[in-house]
């Protein structure tokens, strides 16, 4: 029998991609994995094996349970709305027939401010009292920022808004995916505007909105930028979410070990969360 030849072209032009990752991805993971058994000292380097005695101390800390908790509930609470708004955006800017450049443009706006101006600008339209523009609309003299009933809501607000341009983007391109006959062919046949929308386009768009989906999950758990400028965790730990917390471990702290710790965690939490995603794959999404 003849050996069959090995082609490794191929794999010379994958070569540069797989040595950047394997220097910037996978080397820091798999250190952050070793070094999240040991103690390290300030610079964060290994100093003794201690085992499982950082991840035990972990979860016998309140502080930690309540990032992790806060995380847990601040996933959905931007994941979800960013979804359904995006959604309602794409739709209703590929039914405008005239302006539909200006909508489009108008929709994605939000992901091209980057997060410190953009996070300057909350701060001031979520003054306190009268003189943030929120609490004027709503006559209302609430402390958004500094109230720990509201700041995680807050917070979550501003996130939404940061990430709706995203998800518009892709929905919009799935809804646009939708071949002109087939919705010709329902019209033709009696179908309403709300039937051939979920009969047809989500069906057709159903790609890209689990893309989005999963997208917006795995963005909400790593909300760092607009926590850092917002409200620094606070108040009294309400927006300490867990990638908040790695980083007061590791640069405020120097408990290099709890911070590699943590972040082993939150990387199995959303490594469960998209092996879900992709395990009821099939039977949401229709290629």
């Amino acid at each position: 029998m003849k050996k069959k030849k090995i082609i490794l072209t191929p794999y010379y032009f994958l070569l540069p991609s797989l040595l950047i990752f394997s220097m910037f991805v996978f080397y820091p993971f798999f250190k952050t994995v070793a070094y999240s058994f040991t103690l390290t000292n300030a610079r964060g380097i290994p100093v003794e094996f201690v085992g499982l005695d950082n991840y035990i101390g972990l979860f016998t800390s309140k502080n930690f349970i309540n990032s992790l908790l806060l995380t847990l509930k601040f996933a959905p609470m931007v994941g979800i709305p960013t979804v359904i708004l995006g959604f309602i955006l794409a739709v209703l800017a590929s039914n405008r027939s005239k302006g539909r450049r200006f909508y489009e443009v108008a929709f994605a706006l939000p992901m091209a401010v980057a997060s410190a101006p953009a996070a300057a600008l909350w701060v001031m339209l979520l003054s306190p009292n009268q003189n943030g523009i929120i609490n004027y609309l709503l006559n209302t003299e609430i402390a958004w920022l500094f109230d720990k009933q509201y700041a995680l809501i807050a917070v979550a607000f501003v996130t939404i808004w940061m990430n709706i341009g995203v998800s518009f983007i892709f929905l919009l391109t799935g809804l646009k995916n939708v071949p002109e006959e087939l919705l010709e062919s329902a019209t033709i046949d009696g179908a309403g505007y709300f039937t051939k929308l979920f009969r047809i386009s989500v069906p057709v768009a159903s790609p890209q909105i689990f893309f989005v989906i999963f997208f917006n999950i795995a963005t909400s758990f790593q909300a760092f930028a607009q926590i850092r400028l917002l409200t620094e965790g606070g108040p009294s730990y309400s927006t300490n979410v867990l990638v908040y917390s790695i980083y007061q471990s590791a640069l405020r702290d120097g408990r290099f070990e709890t911070a590699f710790a943590q972040s082993i965690i939150l990387f199995i939490i959303i490594l469960c969360i998209t092996l879900i995603q992709f395990k009821f794959e099939d039977r949401t999404v229709q290629y």
